[in-house]
């Protein structure tokens, strides 16, 4: 697998390091965190007085700035500001805080969507559409593909197999370790193996993205961290960008995003099986329509149901 970090194009440098930040050093964690907690006020410090605040040395905060690809302080500092300058106008900061004890119902539903509707637009705006093309032209070409899922993820990984069945691709979701690596095993390189998991760090589905990988099986992972274990035996990395707080866990807002990135990867594949794509669409929902009551959405009548 290729060790280059995806190309998160105009994606705030927020972004960026919240991804980065478990397979930092932990000086250089430090440092993030000090980012993280205020990027508007680290955007007018000096450097010495952000190494101060970190407790480490200036030659730390170089390293860290170098690490999420930034080159220099004085580029971090240039980002952090433009991005403060572009979020400033639309972020309202009650919204954008974390959920706690003393908010009431109103203050929880539109902290849940405020950061719901964030997980979706961050992920778009870093994930590596020439990773996602790659992926996208492997899909559909594979005989069959395989999706691994364990705990929240398992629910996106079935939303994945349903998509693809639906326009005629083969394909498996396990959320199962035993059934997922015998799979995995009887794989080859006609076909195609996901791997689900926000930490990227999730054993049962590294372990059977590793198998499908060494049966030759063109391999995906899906996770919030470009540098975690999943990316080792991966082919091909598509990232989320997904915040984790007090009451809402990486169960919750990872969801939103995986599901994000499943839908890019779905469109893209049937757009390149367009015919049969639409075609099989059209009999899947033909073949339920019989449970639905009343007209079709496009004004359509429902076939009747043989009696």
């Amino acid at each position: 697998m290729s060790s280059k970090v995806p190309d998160y194009l105009d994606a705030s440098p927020l972004v960026k390091i919240r991804s980065l930040l478990p397979g930092l050093a932990r000086a250089e964690q430090r440092v993030a965190k000090v980012v993280l907690e205020s990027p508007a006020t680290v955007a007018h410090r000096s450097i010495t007085e952000v190494a101060e605040a970190a407790g480490t040395s200036e030659t730390t905060v170089t390293r860290f700035c170098k690490a999420i690809g930034v080159g220099g302080y004085p580029e971090l500092r240039i980002a952090l500001a433009a991005d403060t300058a572009r979020t400033a106008s639309r972020v309202d900061r009650d919204l954008g805080s974390d959920i706690t004890l003393t908010d009431d119902l109103r203050q929880v539903v539109g902290k849940v969507a405020f950061a719901d509707a964030r997980a979706v637009e961050e992920t778009a705006e870093q994930l590596d559409v020439d990773a996602l093309r790659a992926v996208v032209t492997a899909v559909a070409g594979a005989g069959r593909v395989d999706v691994y899922g364990f705990g929240a993820s398992a629910f996106v990984a079935f939303d994945l197999q349903q998509k693809l069945h639906r326009i005629g691709r083969v394909c498996f979701a396990w959320n199962d370790a035993h059934i997922a690596l015998t799979s995995a095993a009887v794989l080859t390189g006609a076909d195609v193996a996901v791997g689900i998991s926000h930490t990227g760090s999730t054993s049962e589905t590294v372990e059977a993205l590793r198998v499908a990988k060494e049966h030759g099986a063109t391999t995906v992972a899906l996770t919030n961290f470009p540098r975690s274990p999943i990316s080792e035996v991966a082919d091909h990395v598509l990232t989320t960008a997904a915040r984790e707080t007090t009451f809402r866990s990486g169960a919750m807002s990872s969801r939103i995003a995986q599901l994000t990135v499943v839908d890019c990867l779905f469109i893209g594949v049937a757009q390149l099986h367009v015919d049969s794509a639409t075609a099989a669409l059209e009999a899947t929902y033909d073949a339920v329509s019989g449970h639905r009551l009343g007209e079709r959405p496009d004004g359509r009548r429902r076939r009747e149901t043989a009696k």
